[in-house]
C-alpha cells in the first residue's frame, strides 16, 4: 500500500477513536481495540496477522506495566486508609504556619500524587481542604487549585501513574531516568503552579450551596463515606507518623534512582551490577515498598494479616480498567509498526522540520484536549512516535526527556471532555466557566513549562 493511503488510514483510525470516545462515550479499552483492528484492515494487512499482532501489543505493554500500577495503587490504597495522606496535609500545614497553609498543601499534593491516583487523591483530600477553608476564613479555591494541580502533574509525568509508565515502555525508556530527571521537573511546576494559583485565586468564586454533599457522605470529622466505609472493621490506632508516610512514598523512588546511577559505574557483567539491576527494578522497589507499608501502617498497627490482605487487594479493582487501557494502547501501538504506517508517519514527521522533542509534546497536547483522557493521551502518543524515535538511536537520558516531555502534552488542556475536570469543579463548587478560566489555563501553563524544562535539559544531555 502506498505511503498516502497508509496515513489515511491513520489519520482515519484517529478520527475514529475521537468520535467514539467523544461522541458515543464509548470506553476506552473497548475504543482501542476497535480502532487497532479498523486501522489494521484498512492498511491492508493480513487478516491472519491482526490477531497475533494484538497479542503482542498487549503482552508487551502488559508484561512490563501491569504488575507496576497495580503495585502503584496497593501502596496508594494502604496509605490511602491508614490515614496516611491526612497526616501529610495536617503537618504540612502546621511546619509551614497559617500564611503558608496553599504552600504546604501544594507540596503535600506533590506527595500524595506519588502513590495515590489523581482522581482518589482529589476526593481523599477535599474534606480536608473543606476544614482548612473553614477554619481560616479564605476561600477554598486558594487552597484546592494548586494542590488538586500538583497531584494532576504527578500523574501525568511520573511512573508507576499509567499514562507515564506505559508511554517509557513503548519509546524504551528506563523509569529510574525518568524519576531522576521527572521528580525534580515535576516538584518545580507544582511550586510555580502555586504562585501561578495564588493570582487566580484573588477575585471570588461563586460556590455551588451544596458542595460538600459532591463528597460522597463526609461525617462530621470530615472522613469520606467510602473511606469509613472501607476500614469500618479495622482496629483503632493513632495515626502514622509523618515522616513514616515520607519515607515510605519516596523510598522506591530513591531505590529505583539510586540504581540507575550506581549501575553507570559498574562493570555491566560483574555480580554487584546485575543485583543492582535486581534490587532497583520498579517491580522489586514497588513490592518492597508494598510489603514495608503492610507492615508499618498495618501489622505493627494493630491490623490482622487478613486486613492487611484485604485493604491492600481491594485496589486491584479500581485500577484493573486503567491497566487494560494501557494494554489497549500498546495494541494501537504495534499495529502501526506491524502494517507499516508507523514508519510511513516517521518519515512525515521527520520531514515536518518540528524537533522530536517538540513533536512528542504537540501530539499529546492536541490527543489530550480532543479525547480528553491523559492515560490515552501518552500511549496513544508513545505508539505513533515509537517508530520515528527509533531511528534517531538516542541515548536513555533523552528518552527520558522524550517520555517527560509527552508528560507536558498530558497536563496540558484539561477541560470538558476530562473526568479530572468534572471531579475539580463539582468538589470545589465553582462554575464550569471559573473552571475553564483557572483549571484549564493552569492545566495548559504547566504542561508547557514542563516541556520547556525537559527541552533545557535536551541541550546538556545526550
Amino acid at each position: 500500500m502506498t505511503p498516502v493511503l497508509l496515513m489515511a488510514s491513520a489519520i482515519s483510525g484517529i478520527g475514529l477513536m475521537l468520535v467514539l470516545i467523544i461522541r458515543f462515550k464509548l470506553q476506552p479499552v473497548l475504543t482501542l481495540l476497535i480502532v487497532s483492528i479498523f486501522v489494521a484492515l484498512l492498511s491492508g494487512m493480513p487478516a491472519d496477522k491482526i490477531v497475533p499482532a494484538i497479542e503482542a501489543g498487549m503482552g508487551k505493554t502488559m508484561g512490563h506495566i501491569a504488575i507496576i500500577i497495580a503495585l502503584g495503587a496497593m501502596i496508594g490504597k494502604i496509605v490511602e486508609i491508614s490515614g496516611g495522606a491526612q497526616v501529610l496535609a495536617r503537618d504540612l500545614i502546621g511546619k509551614f504556619g497559617d500564611r503558608r497553609i496553599p504552600l504546604a498543601l501544594t507540596l503535600a499534593g506533590f506527595l500524595i500524587g506519588i502513590p495515590v491516583f489523581f482522581e482518589v487523591g482529589v476526593i481523599m483530600v477535599m474534606p480536608l481542604l473543606y476544614g482548612v477553608s473553614n477554619v481560616t476564613k479564605r476561600s477554598l479555591m486558594v487552597f484546592a487549585l494548586p494542590m488538586c494541580v500538583a497531584m494532576l502533574t504527578v500523574h501525568s509525568f511520573l511512573p508507576p501513574h499509567p499514562g507515564p509508565a506505559a508511554a517509557s515502555v513503548q519509546i524504551g525508556a528506563d523509569m529510574g531516568r525518568i524519576l531522576a530527571f521527572g521528580v525534580p521537573i515535576t516538584l518545580l511546576v507544582c511550586i510555580v503552579g502555586y504562585f501561578i494559583s495564588q493570582h487566580m485565586t484573588r477575585r471570588d468564586f461563586n460556590y455551588s450551596a451544596d458542595i460538600r454533599l459532591a463528597v460522597s457522605g463526609c461525617d462530621d470529622g470530615g472522613v469520606p463515606a467510602s473511606l469509613e466505609a472501607s476500614d469500618e472493621a479495622l482496629p483503632d490506632a493513632p495515626a502514622p507518623e509523618f515522616w513514616l508516610i515520607v519515607g515510605l512514598i519516596l523510598f522506591p523512588i530513591v531505590l529505583i534512582m539510586c540504581g540507575t546511577t550506581v549501575s553507570i559505574f559498574l562493570p555491566q557483567k560483574s555480580f554487584y551490577y546485575a543485583v543492582t539491576q535486581f534490587l532497583s527494578a520498579p517491580v522489586t522497589a514497588l513490592l518492597a515498598d508494598t510489603v514495608l507499608a503492610g507492615y508499618c501502617l498495618g501489622l505493627r498497627r494493630g491490623w490482622s494479616f487478613e486486613q492487611v490482605s484485604s485493604v491492600i487487594g481491594s485496589a486491584v479493582p479500581g485500577v484493573a480498567m486503567v491497566i487494560l487501557i494501557a494494554g489497549c494502547g500498546g495494541i494501537f501501538g504495534n499495529i502501526l509498526v506491524q502494517s507499516g504506517i508507523g514508519h510511513v508517519i516517521s518519515d512525515t514527521l521527520r520531514n515536518s522540520g518540528l524537533p522530536v522533542l517538540a513533536l512528542a509534546y504537540i501530539l499529546c497536547l492536541i490527543l489530550r484536549a480532543v479525547q480528553g483522557s491523559t492515560t490515552v493521551a501518552l500511549v496513544t502518543t508513545a505508539g505513533i512516535l515509537a517508530p520515528l524515535i527509533a531511528t534517531f538511536h538516542f541515548g536513555p537520558n533523552r528518552l527520558a526527556l522524550l517520555a517527560l516531555a509527552m508528560g507536558g502534552g498530558g497536563l496540558s488542556a484539561s477541560h470538558v471532555n476530562d473526568a479530572g475536570f468534572w471531579i475539580f469543579t463539582k468538589l470545589t463548587g465553582i462554575a464550569v466557566a471559573d473552571g475553564l478560566k483557572t483549571w484549564t489555563v493552569l492545566t495548559t501553563i504547566l504542561g508547557f513549562l514542563g516541556f520547556l524544562t525537559t527541552a533545557a535539559m535536551w541541550l546538556f544531555f545526550s
